[in-house]
């Protein structure tokens, strides 16, 4: 479980860093990563996921409310010692805090992860987005 949350850590220390350079000028031009198909690109982010048109004091604090939540969830579950459903919590909550802080900070998401034909996101988002399915996936497989 330490390892698991450990991971999810790092990546929430690589997605800080990588909206570091974003935010802070050092992607001034796209930069390819895989050809055309996915790049590096930095696009605030006032929106909710998938851009959806919903902003402002109201979301701050339903985000902020839906941490505490979660984090109660968390606890409660190791205590029962579920540790792959508190894995991907550690994984959502880590990754939704990412995105709070920066809309607290900044106003807006800091998105950088341009993938061609889709959206541009970034690691938080996947983050949430892989935490949500697996834990889903383990919910239904009861």
């Amino acid at each position: 479980m330490a390892l698991i949350i450990l991971i999810a850590v790092f990546f929430v220390c690589l997605d800080r860093f990588l909206k570091f350079l974003a935010i802070g000028s050092f992607l001034n031009q796209p930069i390819k990563i895989i050809g055309r198909i996915l790049k590096l690109n930095f696009v605030p982010n006032y929106n909710i996921a998938f851009s959806l048109p919903l902003s402002g004091l109201w979301l701050n604090f339903t985000i902020g409310a839906i941490i505490v939540l979660l984090l109660f969830w968390f606890i409660n579950l190791l205590k029962k010692q579920n540790d792959l459903q508190a894995a991907c919590l550690a994984f959502l909550i880590l990754g939704v805090a990412s995105n709070l802080f920066d809309r607290l900070k900044y106003g807006f998401v800091i998105d950088y992860l341009d993938l061609k034909y889709f959206t541009v996101f970034n690691l938080a988002d996947a983050m949430i987005a892989g935490g949500v399915i697996f834990l889903v996936w383990l919910m239904t497989k009861k």
